[in-house]
């Protein structure tokens, strides 16, 4: 019966010692969470008037989160006793470790972030980089996603791409379309000009400013080579590239100017014994 009494009492005491810290700890994770909650969303809304981009949104307003709610598990569990010191070190440890494992995931994340706050390119943009040319479809916080001219999906890591060469045909919303035709040595020149140049004047996707342009290239062993170019918005290009190709051939025969194809004269000598 003494026993009884004993632990009874033991546990009352027990009770009123850690129902304080309890109630307290409770208290301060509820008030926590609902806190970190209106400071999530004053993140995202400052972040949405700053016009930034909605991946980095959502990947800051994660952190923030997770950031906070990692303070908060912290100093609850040091209200209700729990000693927390070694738990820091430990944690310290095992992000500095993962920290080394992913080195490279965390110099894409960082190019990710670089990529999307200076915008070298958006989606829908045509680009080359890392030896892949094709329309960005998507920027990740780790990669990003180039569709092929010929359809091929391509993952890109942000980290290659914020640390190399980008070339980006959209930047400027308009194309340069370089094409080139040969005519005979004894066509009119001026004329082959004015038929390709009304050629691209009468295509409804050719851009009038920049004007499109028709000069001399070079001088080739069959043909006067004619530096033909077009301009057009990123979407077009591939629409003026093949209809001005086939519209030159078609013009350039009604005018009756000839584009030769490479020859070679082959003289035969028959040398009498």
């Amino acid at each position: 019966m003494e026993q009884i009494n004993h632990y009874s009492q033991v546990a009352v005491e027990l009770f009123m010692s850690y129902t304080p810290r309890l109630l307290l700890a409770l208290a301060t994770l509820v008030v926590g969470l609902w806190l970190i909650g209106i400071v999530v969303k004053i993140t995202q809304s400052g972040l949405k008037k700053s016009n930034t981009d909605e991946t980095l949104i959502s990947f800051i307003s994660n952190l923030v989160s997770w950031g906070l709610k990692a303070l908060l598990a912290l100093s609850v569990a040091s209200m209700v006793g729990i000693e927390t010191t070694s738990f820091i070190a430990v944690l310290g440890a095992a992000g500095l470790a993962i920290g080394l494992a992913l080195q490279g995931s965390l110099a894409n994340f960082a190019g990710g972030v670089l990529i999307i706050l200076f915008k070298p390119y958006k989606v829908g943009d045509l680009i080359k980089a890392q030896g892949e040319l094709g329309v960005v479809k998507d920027i990740q916080i780790f990669v990003t996603v180039l569709v092929t001219l010929d359809n091929k999906q391509v993952i890109v890591p942000n980290g290659a791409m914020s640390n190399g060469n980008v070339v980006n045909f959209s930047g400027e919303g308009q194309l340069r379309v370089d094409l080139s035709i040969g005519i005979s040595y004894d066509s009119d020149i001026a004329k082959a000009k004015k038929v390709i140049m009304k050629v691209m004047e009468a295509h409804p996707k050719v851009m009038d400013s920049p004007a499109p342009f028709v000069g001399v290239d070079s001088m080739g062993d069959s043909s006067v080579n004619l530096a033909v170019w077009p301009w057009a918005t990123p979407d077009d290009y591939w629409d003026v590239y093949f209809d001005i190709n086939e519209q030159m051939k078609v013009a350039l025969d009604k005018a009756k100017i000839s584009i030769p194809f490479p020859q070679r004269d082959v003289h035969l000598y028959n040398h009498q014994a």
